[in-house]
Formats: structure tokens, sequence, C-alpha cells
């Protein structure tokens, strides 16, 4: 199993001083850099103490310096906020600058914060960052870039740096509603997985994706296909529970609303939203009881490209030495 950490900066009641999030986040990946994990996605999230990362390109730069062996990813570049040519100009530089360590991970986002102060309509999100993906992919293989969307208009525009990688930086995009998952598998772009459906709900989607990438021709076969799982562990089964329990009455309370969780369940149930990440969604419980988890969604979900994020950093010290040895590659 290929494991990764999704990274947030959360600031929970704001009871530490905001340097110390992110040294913590810093040791975290330097100890990822040294025990064998694949990568660390940086998530962006912008006016909220859920997540203080309002540039994954200046943090990926940050974690870069720090770091030797690590893939560095996006989770997610929001690129309906940004000008298409100029997310290709930094990803292209931190290729560079990190010699091809850059995983570039794209989304619309979906928080209307967001897309109100940046002066965004929701509603063109979607074909914002479907466009901005084209540019992008322009600018990275073609010498010079010609092109005419519906909001961009690109003449004969050289863009420089190019990436290292060839013949890009690998690619993702986010990829949580059916039609997300649907667009994507056509157009042949590899996916990452969110971290709020339930495990069974992960799985079909795979599924759908793996049809659609047949269905369109394109190869399924070797993909990494990251599955984004919160994770809370400690040495007893009824402390994970208590961690668990913190972890998703932050997120309900800070961030993820009622009618989202309905939206990643594709059910007409009506469930407490706790208890949806207790039940469905949080991998817990004792080292042990994790592995056999994980093991178990290996089989059920094809889950071979696991990406945590763990709910405690207890949680990310005991997968690390007592985990990560029993499904790591």
């Amino acid at each position: 199993m290929r494991v990764g950490v999704l990274q947030f900066f959360s600031w929970p009641n704001r009871d530490v001083p905001l340097p110390q999030v992110f040294e913590r986040a810093m040791h975290r990946m330097r100890t990822m850099d040294a025990n064998g994990y694949d990568a660390v996605w940086l998530a962006e999230h912008h006016f909220t103490g859920y997540s203080i990362c309002p540039s994954v390109h200046v943090m990926a730069a940050h974690v870069a310096g720090q770091t030797r062996n690590l893939r560095i990813g996006t989770a997610v570049t929001l690129a309906p906020l940004y000008h298409p040519l100029r997310i290709a100009e930094e990803i292209a530089l931190l290729d560079v600058l990190t010699k091809g360590r850059i995983n570039w991970g794209v989304g619309r986002g979906f928080d209307k914060t967001e897309f109100d102060a940046f002066d965004v309509p929701p509603e063109e999100s979607t074909d914002r960052m479907r466009e901005a993906i084209e540019i992008v992919l322009a600018a990275w293989t073609q010498e010079r870039v010609d092109f005419q969307g519906r909001f961009h208009q690109v003449d004969n525009v050289e863009v420089l740096p190019k990436p290292v990688q060839v013949p890009h930086p690998p690619v993702w995009v986010a990829s949580t509603s059916e039609g997300a998952v649907r667009w994507a598998a056509a157009q042949g772009h590899s996916i990452l997985m969110d971290p709020h459906s339930p495990h069974s709900e992960i799985g079909r989607k795979r599924r759908i994706y793996e049809e659609g990438l047949r269905a369109a021709g394109h190869e399924s076969n070797g993909r990494n296909l990251p599955m984004a799982r919160l994770l809370a562990i400690d040495e007893t089964d009824d402390r994970a529970e208590a961690v668990a329990r913190r972890g998703a009455t932050w997120t309900t309370g800070t961030y993820i609303s009622k009618e989202a969780i309905r939206s990643f369940r594709n059910d007409d149930e009506e469930v407490d939203p706790i208890e949806h990440y207790l039940s469905d969604v949080v991998i817990q419980g004792s080292p042990e009881r994790v592995v056999d988890k994980l093991l178990e969604l290996e089989a059920e979900i094809s889950l071979d490209s696991l990406l945590l994020s763990p709910l405690s950093e207890r949680s990310f010290e005991l997968f690390t030495d007592r985990v990560l040895p029993h499904v790591g590659n």
C-alpha cells in the first residue's frame, strides 16, 4: 500500500501561537521524509481556522527545503481562484527547484465564502477549473500557448520555466461527486478521493471511475489513486474513539455542513453528522485494529493508495511506528 498524508494546518481554539502549528507540521513532514512515506499533500483553504494554508505553492516551497525524498503534492490548487498561466508558472518552478518531486492536485473547491471573497461565481467554478487544467497542460507541453476559452484568452505566450518531469508533473483532479469522477475518467485524468465520504461510497466511485476509463479507452492499470481517510489511533480502542469524536466534532462544527454530509453519502438517510464520521469515515482504534481495518479496506474497496489525515499527533506517531511497517510498500 502506498501511503501519503493529507496535511491540514488546523488552529483549533487558537490556543497556541500560529507559528507553532506550522512548525509541528514541518516536524511531521521531516519524520515522513525519513520513514518511507510516499508523499505529503498540502490542503489549500482560505479564511478559516479549520486549516490555515492560503497558498499551497508557497508552502510546498518551504516543505521542499526541509525534505529530500518526499514527493510534495497540492491537495488541491483551487484552480478557479487563479489565472491558469500563474498556476503553470508556479508549479513548473516548484518542479525545477525540487528536481521533479511535485504532484499537481487540482480542484474547484466548494466553499461559498472563498468564491464570494475572490469574486468567482460558484456556478462557474467547474468550468473555470476544467479550462484551467487545459491551459496549464498546454503551457507545460507546448512551446507557446494559444487558447481562446470562455474565461481566458491566451495569445502566443511562452510559459517559463517548463517542468523537469516529462511530459509534466503527474496530475490528479479532486473528484467527490459522481459527475466529477465521470468527467475525470473520460479525460483520462487520475483522481484524488475525498476524506469525508463513507468507505463504501469511496469504493463505489472508484469502480465508476475505472469503468469510465475503460469506456473512454484510457489505461486503468498502474494508476496511483489516493483515497483520503481520517485516522484516529491510540493505545486502546476507547481512547482512539475519543480522538475520533473530537475530530468529528471539530470538523462538523467549523467546516462541513449537514448539507455537505448528505452530498457525500449517496443516500437519503438522515444521519447525525458526528455519527457519519464515527461510523462510516474515520479509521480508528488501536494500532493492531487499524492494521486489520486497512487490510480489510484494501480487499473491499481496492485501497492501495492511502492518503491519511491524522486527527491527533499521537495518531501520526503510532501509525508511523506500528502501522506503516505492516501496510506500507
